[in-house]
């Protein structure tokens, strides 16, 4: 496994990795292949977002790795020869930057199958940052909830040290730290003491098995820790997990979403993702597949040690969702999400139309749409978070609406408080701050949902269109519900069940299949698209869950409310609420 250094001038790695995946010559799932896509999009079109790429400084990151050797296995002694997926990783963080010179990625989301070299890649990365990151007085964290945990990394790094010369010339060891003096930086492990982890500087922070977090409590302490740092990384690996309401689920949907173009990039070109795992369909049995979770297959992942591991966990079913999740990085709780992305891009505008273009657009066929008939659906917060309400229009066949008219259109409104927005922001890695500007969602006075900004809403919305009906969700409805009944407006109490839900639910899946749905790109609606996850009844019938779902979802929420009462009143053309919704006989 000999090392070999890359000339000047000779291809990129980083590039011929996201080719070789694009084409088909390196077999890799859809999360790896977005990646890449994203990759070379960026090449293409980053510039105008700002963003530069510097093959200069991938190259140095990527030749730093050629100082380090094994420490143990088969491979100890020999030279740290990168994998191809490793160089994509190693490359993509440090050869992006931004127009004033710095990195780019601020947080590194990676997540594959065990044994492919997840740690030391964590603990290389880690050197790099105490010695060549040009950082004066950097500090360097091995994270985890444990000691012990946080010195699996740390150790990797110590046995490094002690195995390259160039490296021992460099960095001073003592107990639990790593120094080099002429810089005053550190490297030392971190475990869950709040005491210890209050006044840290971090320059970069190793986190290994994010899944085993119980909580975010770590991470945010670390995030909130980098603010005097010019280029800070955070850079967490790990394996799938299997709760659902865990950080590192919420990194892993949030990595999802950057990948796919789910979340505008002001919230996602910050944030690297890498997540080599099985598609939606595959065969956790057959060989073929293995190496989309395993990009090490055949080096570090011995094929025969993992076929002997599926082929017990076919015969033993208790130890399948082990296998599935540690060998294959499966999620084993993993909550399937409800609509394809894809073809819901399929009811607006191109993805990356420009935001006040997608405004314009939206602003125009509302005004088009004034006074036909329609039904809404109104999907309150609780306090302090997103309050959805949604007007569906049927088609009408009108030409005025040129290829629109044979579409079902929704019409959105989306509030959050004001004194809420940035924190949630942040918290979230949601850009409310920045629909709100563009917009797309109205930021209410004070700290709680103001109920009289809506209605006040609500009641102007109501004038200007033909509003058959509104059906409400009775939970957190309150008052709103008779102040807008005095006004004059028909409110429908809309059950949550499957009895109510199931057949809205399965008629607005078709009709965002058939292309029949047309949302226009409203980018809240596609935030809480993505994040929809359904319930399932022993009779099939499905409905949105907003417990299993990964983030808010209700601008759904009120649209299958609004097309459920479309639906009874015989909203949709040519069809009955009968094809949608089976005959329950009692």
């Amino acid at each position: 496994m000999a090392r070999t250094r890359k000339r000047k001038g000779s291809a990129c790695p980083v590039e011929t990795y996201a080719r070789d995946v694009l084409d088909g010559r390196v077999v890799a799932g859809r999360l790896v292949r977005l990646a890449c896509r994203r990759h070379l999009d960026d090449l293409q079109g980053g510039s105008a977002r700002g963003l530069v790429w510097s093959p200069e400084a991938a190259r140095h990151a990527l030749e730093f790795f050629g100082h380090l050797r094994h420490s143990t296995g088969e491979w100890a002694g020999q030279p740290f020869t990168l994998q191809p997926w490793q160089a994509f990783v190693v490359g993509a963080l440090y050869g992006w930057q931004r127009g004033d010179g710095l990195r780019r990625f601020r947080t590194a989301y990676v997540e594959v199958a065990r044994k492919n070299g997840k740690s030391v890649l964590l603990a290389g990365t880690a050197l790099y940052a105490l010695v060549a990151d040009h950082e004066p007085g950097s500090q360097v964290y091995a994270a985890a909830t444990t000691r012990d945990q946080a010195r699996i990394v740390f150790g990797e790094a110590e046995r490094m040290v002690d195995a390259s010369p160039a490296l021992r010339s460099r960095v001073t060891r003592t107990v639990n730290n790593l120094a080099v003096t002429a810089t005053a930086s550190w490297f030392r492990p971190l475990s869950a003491d709040a005491s210890k982890m209050d006044g840290l500087n971090v320059h970069f922070a190793a986190v290994d098995e994010v899944h085993e977090h119980p909580n975010a409590e770590i991470i945010q302490k670390l995030n909130t820790a980098t603010g005097a740092r010019r280029q800070p990384l955070i850079f967490e690996i790990t394996t799938a997990g299997h709760d659902r309401h865990s950080v590192c689920r919420q990194h892993h949907e949030f990595s999802v979403k950057a990948l796919e173009g789910s979340v505008p990039p002001e919230a996602a070109d910050s944030w690297f993702a890498f997540i080599a795992t099985l598609d939606d369909g595959d065969d956790w049995t057959d060989p073929a597949v293995w190496i989309k979770a395993n990009p090490s297959l055949g080096v570090t992942v011995k094929e025969d040690d993992l076929r002997r591991q599926i082929e017990e966990a076919r015969e033993m079913p208790a130890q399948q969702n082990a296998i599935r999740r540690l060998r294959l990085n499966e999620w084993t709780e993993q909550v399937t999400r409800w609509l394809d992305m894809a073809v819901w891009e399929d009811g607006g505008p191109p993805v990356a139309t420009d935001a006040a273009d997608v405004k314009a657009d939206l602003d125009d066929l509302e005004a088009a749409l004034a006074g036909r008939p329609c039904y809404g659906g109104l999907d309150l917060a609780r306090v302090n978070d997103l309050s959805a309400f949604v007007l569906l229009f049927p088609p009408t066949g009108d030409p005025d609406l040129g290829p629109l008219a044979a579409r079902w259109i929704a019409v959105c409104r989306f509030w959050v408080p004001e004194d809420d927005i940035l924190r949630r922001a942040r918290r979230d890695r949601v850009p409310y701050d920045v629909w709100r500007d563009q917009g797309f969602l109205t930021a209410t006075p004070g700290n709680a949902t103001d109920f009289a900004f809506i209605e006040h809403e609500i009641l102007a919305l109501a004038g200007r269109f033909d509003l058959r009906e509104l059906a409400y969700d009775r939970t957190f409805a309150g008052e709103i519900v008779q102040t807008l009944q005095q006004e004059g407006l028909s409110l429908i109490e809309f059950g949550q069940g499957f009895l109510s839900l199931a057949a809205p639910t399965a008629e607005l899946e078709r009709l965002v299949v058939s292309r029949s749905f047309w949302h226009g790109g409203h980018p809240v609606l596609r935030w809480n698209a993505s994040n929809v996850a359904v319930r399932q009844d022993p009779a099939g019938n499905i409905k949105p869950d907003k417990e299993r779902s990964s983030e808010r979802i209700d601008g759904i929420a009120a649209l299958v409310n609004a097309l459920g009462r479309a639906l009874v009143q015989g909203g949709v053309p040519g069809r009955s609420i009968y094809e949608t919704q089976e005959l329950v006989f009692l």
